[in-house]
C-alpha cells in the first residue's frame, strides 16, 4: 500500500498498524476466493434420477458420488504465513485472524472430501445441532424437535391447504427481477437459470440463481426476496462497497450461521416464511444429527420421505446434508444445521441490542459479511469511518420499531401456556362472568 493511500484512511494517525493490517486483509480475499466449498462438493444431477430409478423399481441403492478431496496445500501455507503477522490483541486484526482461520479450515475440509476429517472441520464452522452452548439447556436439535411438534396439527391433511409449485422457472425469474430491481438502485443483479444448481436458488453478488427445472409457487417469491436478495446478495454487495475492509465483502465461512440465521429471520420478521418451509428447516436440523450419529443415506432419505417429503425433495435433502460425506453415516456436512441455530443468535441478538436501546446495530448487521461478534467487536471502526454505512438494508431493518414491537409481544405470548387455552372455554368464560356478576 503506498504512502499517499495510507494517509486517506480513517484513524491512520491514531493506530500506524493498519496499513499492514489492509494488505493482510486484501491477501485474505485473494487467497480465499480460491476455497470454493459448495462448488467442490456438489453432486451431479444423474445421481438423482438413478437413486430415485431405484427407488421407483423397488431396488434402493446407496448413491456413489465421485469424491475429489482438493489440494490446497499451497493456500493453506499462504493463509498460516499471514495469520502469523496479526496481532490477536488488536480488534482488527482478531477479526482478520478468526476470517484466514476459517478459510484454513475449510481448506482443511475440502482436502478430507469424503473422511472424518471433513465432518469434523465442517462442525467446526458450522457447529453440531446435538451442542449445549454455555448457559443454555436447550440445543438446536432441541429446538427442532420442538418446532415439529408445535407444528404437527397444523399440517395434519385438510388443516392447511396445499401450495401449488405450478411457476416455471423463467416466469418466476422475470417476477423476482421486478421484485429487486427497484431495491438495487446502485447495482444490476441478474437472475439466470442454471439446470445443474442443486438447491432450488442460490445468491451472489452480480446474481441470483434458479434451478432451471424447478417449479416455484407464490410463496417462494417473497421468501427469496427476503432471504436471499435482500440478505445475502445485499450483505455482499454492501461489503464489496466497504472502502478499505475487503474481507467484508466475501462469504468467509465462519460467517454462515449468521448470515443464514439472519436471512431466516428476515423471512420470519416479514412474514415470508410458510409452516412447510419453517418444518423444512428444522427436519434438516434432525436429519444432519441422525447422519453425525450413523444413519445412512438410505436411512435420511427415508426420514425426509416419512416426515412428509416428496421423493425428490427427500433426495434433494438428504444429498445436502451427505454432499463432501460418506453416504454411510457418519461423516456428512453440517451446514444445514446451521440455520435454526443461526436464527435463534440473530434472534436473540437483534431482541438484546434494541432492549439496550442500540438500534443503529441493526444497520450494521447489513455492512457485509459478518458474526454478531463482529458486529459488536468492530463498532469503533463504524464510528471512526473505517467502516462506511451500509448502501442496502431491508425495509424491516431501516424501521427497528416494527421488530421490537414484533418480538416484544412473542415474548410476552410466551408467558401463557398455549396447552391450557381451549376453543369452547373462551365461550364458556364470558357465559361465567354473567353467572357471578350477580347482574341480570
Amino acid at each position: 500500500m503506498n504512502a499517499q493511500l495510507a494517509t486517506n484512511i480513517p484513524g491512520i494517525r491514531d493506530d500506524p498498524t493498519l496499513p499492514d493490517l489492509l494488505d493482510v486483509d486484501a491477501a485474505i480475499v485473494r487467497i480465499g476466493r480460491k476455497i470454493r466449498v459448495l462448488d467442490a462438493i456438489a453432486w451431479p444431477a444423474a445421481l438423482e434420477d438413478r437413486f430415485l430409478g431405484g427407488y421407483r423399481a423397488n431396488r434402493m441403492e446407496l448413491p456413489h458420488p465421485q469424491l475429489q478431496p482438493q489440494d490446497l496445500d499451497k493456500e493453506i501455507a499462504e493463509l498460516a504465513l499471514l495469520s502469523k503477522r496479526l496481532d490477536r490483541g488488536h480488534p482488527l486484526g482478531n477479526w482478520l485472524y478468526k476470517t484466514a482461520w476459517s478459510y484454513r479450515v475449510a481448506a482443511h475440509m475440502l482436502r478430507g472430501i469424503g473422511t472424518p476429517a471433513f465432518t469434523r472441520c465442517s462442525t467446526l464452522l458450522y457447529g453440531r445441532p446435538d451442542t449445549y452452548y454455555r448457559g443454555q439447556q436447550s440445543c438446536a436439535a432441541d429446538a427442532a424437535k420442538e418446532m415439529l411438534h408445535v407444528t404437527d396439527a397444523l399440517v395434519e391433511p385438510g388443516m392447511v391447504p396445499p401450495v401449488p409449485c405450478d411457476i416455471p422457472a423463467p416466469e418466476f425469474a422475470q417476477r423476482l427481477r421486478q421484485r429487486i430491481d427497484p431495491f438495487f438502485t446502485q447495482d444490476r443483479v441478474e437472475v439466470v437459470l442454471e439446470p445443474a444448481l442443486a438447491s432450488k436458488a442460490a445468491a451472489g453478488s452480480k446474481r441470483i440463481t434458479l434451478r432451471a427445472s424447478a417449479l416455484f409457487s407464490e410463496l417462494d417469491i417473497e421468501q427469496l426476496v427476503q432471504h436471499e436478495a435482500f440478505i445475502h446478495t445485499a450483505t455482499l454487495l454492501n461489503g464489496k462497497h466497504q472502502p478499505w475492509l475487503q474481507c467484508l465483502g466475501v462469504g468467509a465461512p465462519r460467517t454462515t450461521r449468521t448470515q443464514e440465521g439472519l436471512a431466516t429471520f428476515s423471512e420470519i420478521i416479514t412474514g415470508a416464511i410458510d409452516i412447510a418451509r419453517l418444518r423444512r428447516i428444522a427436519l434438516r436440523v434432525l436429519a444432519v444429527r441422525d447422519a453425525l450419529a450413523g444413519a445412512d443415506f438410505i436411512d435420511v432419505f427415508r426420514f425426509f420421505l416419512e416426515a412428509g417429503q416428496t421423493e425428490v425433495e427427500s433426495y434433494r435433502s438428504a444429498a445436502r446434508i451427505f454432499r463432501g460425506g460418506d453416504v454411510h453415516g457418519g461423516a456428512c456436512f453440517t451446514k444445514d444445521g446451521a440455520y435454526l441455530e443461526g436464527v435463534l443468535i440473530v434472534h436473540f441478538f437483534v431482541r438484546k441490542a434494541l432492549q439496550e436501546r442500540q438500534a443503529t446495530v441493526l444497520r450494521m448487521l447489513f455492512t457485509g459479511r459478518l458474526t454478531t461478534g463482529d458486529i459488536v467487536a468492530l463498532a469503533p471502526y463504524r464510528e471512526t469511518g473505517l467502516i462506511a454505512p451500509p448502501t442496502y438494508v431491508t425495509p424491516w431493518a431501516r424501521e427497528p420499531q416494527r421488530v421490537l414491537a414484533i418480538l416484544a409481544f412473542s415474548a410476552a405470548a410466551q408467558q401463557f401456556r398455549l396447552d391450557q387455552f381451549d376453543l369452547q372455554r373462551m365461550v364458556d368464560s364470558e357465559d361465567e362472568v354473567i353467572a357471578d356478576s350477580g347482574i341480570d
